[in-house]
């Protein structure tokens, strides 16, 4: 049985991971940098791994709505990189020109017990959690 967050690795990284289209968006390289840096991480290569508008979300569950409780990743024009979240309402706790330094930003304000990603939506992730908790 292939494992769902591989396989969600697996597709980040061929879909951006390896920028051949120099007509793309300019935004590709930076991109593709950051998917190969974050899934070079232990502890983020564990979570669901998802993308939109130029961003590298981070999700405790596999399956739609995705949480969002973890900071992501996005690319600025000018190829830097910001760090977001975890909502979109929060500010934006830092700009900076490498990959790697946006990579550890998120991974030092991870959760305390943060792993592997829940099979699962965010809502039975919850009810999973809850469950646990009330033990």
């Amino acid at each position: 049985m292939t494992d769902i967050v591989d396989a969600a690795w697996r597709k980040a990284l061929t879909t951006y991971g390896e920028p051949s289209r120099p007509e793309e968006s300019p935004l590709l390289k930076p991109f593709a940098e950051l998917v190969r840096v974050a899934h070079a991480e232990p502890l983020l290569r564990q979570l669901h791994p998802w993308t939109g508008m130029w961003e590298l979300h981070f999700s405790r569950c596999t399956e739609m709505q995705y949480t969002w409780d973890l900071p992501y990743i996005g690319t600025l024009r000018d190829g830097r990189y910001y760090v977001e979240g975890p909502s979109r309402n929060s500010p934006r706790i830092a700009e900076t020109d490498s990959a790697q330094a946006a990579v550890a930003m998120v991974i030092a304000r991870l959760p305390p017990g943060c792993g592997r990603a829940f099979i699962g939506s965010a809502a039975e992730l919850a009810a999973y959690e809850k469950g646990r908790d009330d033990r």
